[in-house]
Formats: C-alpha cells, structure tokens, sequence
C-alpha cells in the first residue's frame, strides 16, 4: 500500500512524498494525474451567429481551452452515464451560452462573458480573452462542457505540471502537481492514486486472480 504524505498544499500546487512504493508505481501515479483524472472541458459548440474576425473553428478551439471549474461527484464521464443519449444530459454535461455584441468602440469578450446553467461549474478565470468585436459585430453560441481524460485531448489535462523527484529517504519520491485550475492539486494526486489502484484490481481479476 502506498504511503501517501503532504509536504506542501497551497490548493493550486501540492507536493507529496510517496512510500513503500516502486519507481514505476510512483511515475504511474505522474502520468495518471496527467492523462486519466478526469476534467471538465468545452467539446461542442453551436455557433449561432458569429460576424467577428474569428473563423468558427478558431473561436470553438478558444472555448475548448479554456479551464473549466470541475465537479468529478455531480457529473459523469459521457461513456459511464446511464443517459445513453450521445448529446449527453444534466448529469453529464453542462451547457455555456454566450450572446455578446461589438460596442461603439472595440470591446473584448473574455470567459467572464459565458453563462454556465450550473453556477458551480464555470471558467476558472473571467478576464480569459476569446475574441475582439468592433461595433455591429457579434458572437451568439452555445457551448457544451463534459468530462473527458487528457489521454483524449490535452484540453481534458487537469494539470499543468506534474514531476517525480527522489525523496530525501532512500526509498521515497517527491510527487509535485499544479492544477489547470479545475481540481485542487491534492484531488487530482488522490483521484490518480484511486483510479491506479482500480486498474490494478482489474487486472487481477481479468488474470484469473482474486481481488
């Protein structure tokens, strides 16, 4: 069983020390945080209007980035709800709505300009820039965030930076993880460890073993 201690936890970045474990392990746990934690991220967008400078694509890629406040408790991964509905439902995703029009003088749209139908699910910052609109101009969407795995789509990583470095025991490691944003550093090292040690189980009994 790993051992798992806190050395640091400002919630955007924590560093843990990790024990009783093996090299491999402890770098699985890494590249777990990296590619199978789930986060929330922007995946399909309705373009309603658009007279900006901005093809639909590169506006839609915009939203697609932008980091996303995540609830892993209140939504399921689109492949584990029980909605069997390929666009989804409330309980897997979240629907973004943004109507913005071009000001007497050039404005700028940002992440603050998204309506999310769930409060707590939201871009992690306001003042992110998507587009510029000069009068007359205007953007009119809807947008549909989801839970996916960075293994999908570098949007879906849920961290920014996660390295392994030797303990000061012998035998120890030094696991560091800064949020995107959507998940506080300390859940995502947690959620990585849970969905590891799930994987294993598997495994095991795929193998013909007890669990």
């Amino acid at each position: 069983m790993v051992e798992v201690k806190a050395l640091e936890d400002s919630g955007s970045t924590v560093s843990v020390q990790l024990e009783g474990v093996d090299r491999s392990y402890a770098n699985a746990i890494r590249r777990f945080c990296i590619s199978e934690v789930p986060s929330m991220a922007i995946d399909d967008v309705v373009i309603l209007e658009n007279s900006s400078v901005l093809y639909d694509e590169i506006l839609a890629h915009r939203l697609g980035m932008i980091p996303i406040k995540t609830d892993l408790e209140k939504y399921n991964l689109p492949e584990a709800c029980d909605c069997g509905n390929p666009l989804g439902c409330h309980k897997c995703r979240v629907l973004f709505v943004l109507d913005a029009k071009g000001k007497d003088k050039v404005s700028t749209v940002t992440s603050g300009d998204l309506v999310s139908e769930d409060r707590e699910v939201r871009p992690v910052s306001e003042s992110i820039p998507l587009v510029k609109l000069a009068a007359g101009q205007s953007v009119k969407l809807e947008a549909y965030a989801r839970l996916g795995r960075g293994k999908e789509h570098a949007k879906w990583q849920p961290c920014t930076v996660a390295t392994l470095t030797d303990g000061k025991k012998e035998g120890t490691f030094v696991l560091t993880v800064e949020s995107a944003g959507g998940l506080p550093a300390k859940q995502i090292v947690l959620k990585a460890i849970q969905l590891i040690e799930k994987k294993l189980d598997e495994i095991q009994v795929a193998v013909g073993g007890s669990k």
